[in-house]
């Protein structure tokens, strides 16, 4: 099955945000994981936040999959993403 991204205005926002040198590593790396995202992910715990997440260094992005589509919620540092 072939995944695509779409983006929430939060998850645009967070990536405004982030360093150049983060920024980078999560365009070389959302690309590789497009192949099979439920391997490259877990499970989240709690709901409220997405269902599942990448993890990319010290960063995660969090997800909701609808069908084809992974829906990218929320990027940010593991100690604030959160929250």
């Amino acid at each position: 099955m072939k995944f695509k991204y779409t983006y929430t205005q939060r998850s645009l926002k967070d990536i405004a945000k982030l360093d150049r040198v983060v920024k980078k590593q999560v365009a070389k790396k959302l690309p590789e994981f497009l192949l099979d995202p439920i391997k490259h992910s877990k499970p989240l715990k709690e709901h409220r936040f997405g269902k599942r997440r990448f993890r990319i260094g010290s960063y995660r992005i969090v997800f909701d999959m609808e069908g084809s589509e992974i829906v990218i919620l929320r990027i940010g540092h593991r100690r604030e993403i959160y929250k």
